[in-house]
């Protein structure tokens, strides 16, 4: 009796300097170490598209049975596709939505609806305030990127109600801790009355509160969100941090895992697959954080 072919899964990652994806790809590798049929190759893009695509095609030429991507950006979807199709590989795009137009080339997407991330921030915040008025700052993702887009949209559709909250400005700090951190201490430095702090992800929001620290404010002078709860996140909730957003992570990671090794055995799957966000504020940090031990 011959043994079973090996799959190998070809995992892309948009970039392993950010903290978020390196959780997700944790959680891959425990589906690998689970599964003694499946194992799971990886390459880190380091946020350059070019290279996400050479990553690709080195899969490809290396004979791997499926490709899941985490996308530098929803672009770069497409040209990806595009060699899966030719390939005639199976593509499994995890958290970085692609365009409506490209899920043609998707077999199936894994991630978390972004707006709603926007909005339970906002609405965390005004439930904070209580209609004390407050000028605000928006910390975002890198241009272009749906999380980017959708979080900041979320907290614009919230707040454009709520005209005593007023956003001055927002600005790019592209995922980056120190980037958020030279942004936010000048924007501090040149607008005293500034309030609020909402941040498209956990990063960006330590930045800013180590900003704030820098300068002499205390924790009771700002309200920061982040977005992600990850455990460094989650290290200053309460301390700093006023609340984050849960974006599972482990939950991504391994259904992205479980769906890229069903469609690799040529198993009918889902298309799209949506995993809740949801408030973590401090009293709940024991609970999120041992959903990393998981």
């Amino acid at each position: 009796m011959t043994q079973a072919k090996e799959l190998v899964i070809g995992v892309s990652m948009y970039s392993l300097s950010d903290k978020y994806p390196t959780y997700l790809q944790d959680a891959m590798e425990r589906f690998d170490k689970a599964h003694d049929d499946v194992k799971f190759k990886y390459a880190d893009a380091n946020s350059d598209p070019a290279r996400m695509l050479n990553d690709v095609e080195n899969f490809i030429d290396s004979g791997v049975d499926a490709l899941l991507v985490m996308p530098t950006d929803k672009n770069i979807v497409k040209a990806v596709g595009l060699k899966a199709k030719k390939a005639k590989l199976p593509l499994i795009i995890v958290n970085g939505k692609p365009k409506d137009e490209d899920m043609k080339y998707v077999t199936s997407f894994i991630g978390s609806e972004e707006i709603k991330a926007g909005e339970i921030q906002a609405e965390f915040i005004l439930k904070q305030l209580n209609g004390k008025p407050a000028k605000a700052i928006i910390l975002m993702g890198p241009l272009g990127w749906e999380a980017q887009i959708q979080r900041t949209k979320g907290n614009q559709d919230i707040l454009k109600s709520h005209p005593e909250v007023e956003i001055i400005t927002q600005q790019e700090a592209r995922w980056d801790r120190a980037k958020a951190m030279e942004i936010t201490e000048n924007l501090l430095a040149a607008h005293k009355d500034i309030k609020v702090i909402l941040s498209n992800n956990d990063e960006m929001a330590i930045g800013a509160l180590l900003a704030a620290r820098k300068i002499g404010l205390d924790d009771q002078d700002l309200l920061i969100v982040g977005i992600d709860a990850t455990p460094d996140a989650l290290a200053y909730l309460g301390q700093g941090l006023d609340a984050t957003v849960y974006q599972s992570a482990s939950g991504q990671g391994s259904l992205s895992a479980e769906i890229a090794y069903k469609a690799a055995k040529g198993e009918k799957v889902t298309q799209y697959n949506w995993i809740p966000f949801e408030l973590v504020t401090p009293d709940k940090i024991v609970d999120y954080l041992n959903k990393y031990k998981e």
